[in-house]
């Protein structure tokens, strides 16, 4: 068979149909199409694309699985190093990780790693086998019940894979999820477009089928603090509590109505169902045009959700260019098809408003200098080039850093002065037996590197309480 020398095309709904409805864009692969994907797959013998993977994932053996002995199988190899393989398929920034490093992709497209582990969990979810593959899926059986305790704090990724791990490992682990259901920026900071509620509940359900523990509601530092678990019989806690502190532009008219986050806008549109509309009634109130500020997967996200919200107008202002957008590229090509405006080289420098509203943006265009120190060239503001446009809501997707409730309240915890958790190369924080990962300990990342994080702290937790049991 010749090989294939482009990715097997994924159907998607069309941009007219999908911006009057929150159901998910592409398809995924069914049969055909997937098979067809893995036999691109060359099977390397070093394999880069593992390392590429911030979970390791044995990428060539679960793509030859596939072809060869099932999805159940490949799906067995997923889950011995992803916890949330349904998840990752469909948010990971494959094209930044093991897809970039593929051999094929040197002179061909890489091997569409991310649609065929979407494929394959997805088969799986929907054959409803999760009962009785369970066990099997893990790659081993659960271990013993060891008798240690360990608490960890937030349901986002980074919390349920060191949930999982340490649950296969023997200990009895409990989640404290400050809201009142599980997933943190999966529930409530993808849009159900992107990443349907029904998936996450069912991987979620998978890690509770491990024996974890799930207590909502639970504030950590507020209704209950670190001491405090240590006291209940937690002998090591890991904090996964991501970073839900929204980052603003300090520019005038900032604090006047409808000016969001977008971390305050996107929860507001998944915690109450606005992707149900009319079946659920929403406050967010967003008018017929809207702008964007900032240009990652975040900012992709509002823009999308505010058109299927019935925005007629909804625009990205970007201080740099195109070619420094962060955003994966899929999520770009999706916008730009769904009608999304793009001003690139523009930066918001006041808002105004009547009847305490927002109703106009100034802004001045920039052009580009020199390289800072992300690397990309710094932007830079051109005098006398301002400009203004009018405006029914602002939504800042500029960043987020995590929240200080926790840290502020507990006590030893060394962090840095942006608020991120200090941590050494195993995860530990400058407290005995409290680790941290994922957004809290790094900033605002994406999901996957969250995972990894979430990988190797439950793994420095079980050294650190063998090593304890054995002195």
């Amino acid at each position: 068979m010749a090989l294939q020398k482009k990715k097997t095309p994924m159907r998607s709904q069309r941009p007219a149909e999908r911006i009057n409805n929150f159901s998910e864009v592409p398809y995924g692969y069914n049969q055909e199409e997937a098979l067809r994907e893995a036999e691109r797959c060359l099977h390397c013998a070093k394999s880069p694309c593992i390392t590429g993977c911030p979970v390791s994932v044995p990428i060539p053996q679960f793509i030859k699985a596939l072809k060869e002995e099932g999805v159940a199988k490949a799906n067995q190899i997923l889950k011995s190093k992803n916890n949330l393989p349904a998840i990752c398929g469909r948010v990971c920034p494959q094209e930044s990780q093991c897809e970039k490093v593929c051999i094929l992709g040197v002179k061909h497209e890489p091997v569409a790693i991310g649609r065929l582990e979407r494929y394959v969990a997805d088969q799986m979810l929907e054959q409803d086998e999760q009962a009785t593959i369970t066990m099997q899926d893990s790659g081993k059986e659960r271990a013993a019940l060891s008798g240690k305790r360990v608490a960890v704090v937030g349901s986002g990724p980074a919390g349920l894979t060191a949930a999982a791990d340490l649950a296969r490992a023997g200990f009895a682990v409990t989640i404290f999820e400050a809201l009142h259901d599980t997933g943190g920026v999966l529930r409530y900071g993808i849009p159900e477009f992107r990443l349907p509620k029904k998936i996450l509940d069912q991987e979620v359900d998978y890690i509770k089928q491990l024996g974890v523990e799930i207590c909502v509601n639970a504030v950590i530092g507020r209704s209950i603090t670190v001491d405090e678990l240590f006291e209940q019989g937690y002998q090591a806690i890991f904090i996964g509590a991501g970073a839900g502190l929204p980052r603003f532009m300090n520019i005038p008219g900032e604090d006047l109505n409808g000016v969001y986050s977008a971390n305050e806008f996107l929860t507001r549109v998944n915690l109450m169902k606005a992707y149900k509309f009319p079946q659920y009634k929403t406050p967010v109130k967003i008018g017929q045009t809207v702008v964007v500020v900032g240009a990652g997967n975040v900012a992709m996200d509002a823009a999308r959700t505010a058109k299927r919200l019935g925005a007629e107008k909804v625009v990205i202002v970007y201080r740099r260019s195109e070619q420094e957008m962060p955003a994966r590229d899929e999520e770009i090509e999706h916008a730009r098809e769904e009608g999304i405006i793009f001003k690139l080289l523009n930066n918001p420098v006041a808002l105004f408003g009547s009847d305490g509203r927002v109703t106009k943006m100034e802004c001045i265009r920039m052009e580009l200098g020199q390289e800072d120190d992300s690397g990309r060239r710094r932007p830079i503001p051109v005098e006398g080039s301002n400009w203004v446009m009018e405006v029914d809501t602002v939504i800042v997707a500029i960043g987020q850093s995590p929240n200080p409730l926790l840290t502020q309240n507990t006590a030893r915890l060394a962090t840095h002065s942006w608020g991120g958790i200090i941590v050494d190369q195993k995860q530990a924080t400058s407290r005995e037996g409290v680790f941290a990962g994922g957004d809290i300990v790094t900033g605002a990342a994406t999901v996957i590197e969250a995972m990894g994080a979430g990988k190797k702290a439950a793994e420095s937790i079980k050294e650190y309480l063998e090593n304890k049991q054995g002195g």
